[in-house]
């Protein structure tokens, strides 16, 4: 079976960025399966890339090359890292951007790519895209191992961490981590750190001034402008609105808190 290799990147596609990495990569690898991932994360923006990375990564086949370049410090002292992690592959700048894939594989070995012998010549201060991790990924898909690019470091570059934590008030604390382009506001929140029957035991989510207390399990369930919570397909609970955008309502934002307040079981009893 031919390699796979995905790309992530900020490029878009009015340019040739993503072409040239497409043309080295086939350059060494003419066996190899290229897959988009999206090219259209917003211009330097690491934590979207983050995040679109641990959506996706776990939805191809192991031994899978993830190859992600949003990379505003491209030519910097910032380094290029490979990364192994589940059963994957990742290659790219090291400035956060497999922060989250780390956090849930922890697991994880990041390697700072150091040897030259695997790049392009020369290697342009402005497209390392091209030049470093397009090679290295062709290299990894011919059999390469991520300790023959250089030293396993224990440094790397991360992002705040995204898991939930526990108020001293006891409720449950998140954030909003993405929101989609239909203004669905992803948080935090996973099935580990809150299961669906605390919205039957009448848990509530905040944020800001509005307050969410509907739970549904499809979209078209809703009522039309109405807030409501639901488990999204990248495992996270997201706040929608049918028909409209949830976003727009609470004038949220990327980093909002999202408190949960749990129902004490007597509580509910006295209503």
């Amino acid at each position: 079976m031919a390699a796979i290799i995905t790309l992530l990147t900020d490029f878009g596609n009015a340019d040739y960025f993503v072409g040239a990495m497409k043309g080295v990569i086939l350059s060494l690898s003419a066996a190899v399966r290229i897959v988009d991932i999206t090219h259209e994360i917003p211009a330097h923006d690491i934590q979207s890339g983050a995040f679109t990375l641990l959506a996706v990564y776990k939805d191809f086949p192991a031994g899978t090359i993830h190859v992600c370049v949003v990379d505003p410090g491209v030519g910097s002292s910032r380094r290029p890292v490979v990364v192994e992690a589940g059963g994957f592959t990742f290659v790219g700048p090291d400035n956060g951007i497999f922060s989250f894939v780390i956090e849930r594989e922890p697991s994880a070995r990041v390697f700072h790519i150091t040897n030259e012998k695997f790049f392009r010549q020369p290697v342009s201060n402005t497209f390392h895209g091209r030049d470093i991790f397009a090679p290295v990924a062709a290299a990894l898909s011919n059999g390469v191992r991520p300790f023959e690019f250089g030293d396993e470091i224990k440094d790397f570059v991360r992002l705040d961490p995204i898991s939930p934590e526990r108020t001293p008030e006891g409720e449950l604390e998140a954030s909003i981590i993405h929101i989609d382009r239909f203004g669905n506001c992803v948080t935090s929140l996973t099935r580990e750190s809150l299961q669906e029957e605390t919205f039957a035991r009448g848990a509530k989510l905040r944020v800001g001034v509005h307050q969410i207390t509907s739970f549904r399990k499809f979209f078209g369930e809703g009522s039309e402008g109405e807030l409501f919570a639901i488990w999204g397909s990248a495992g996270f609970l997201e706040i929608a609105a049918l028909r409209d955008s949830a976003a727009r309502i609470l004038s949220a934002s990327r980093g909002q808190k999202v408190k949960v307040k749990m129902q004490k079981a007597e509580d509910k009893t006295q209503k």
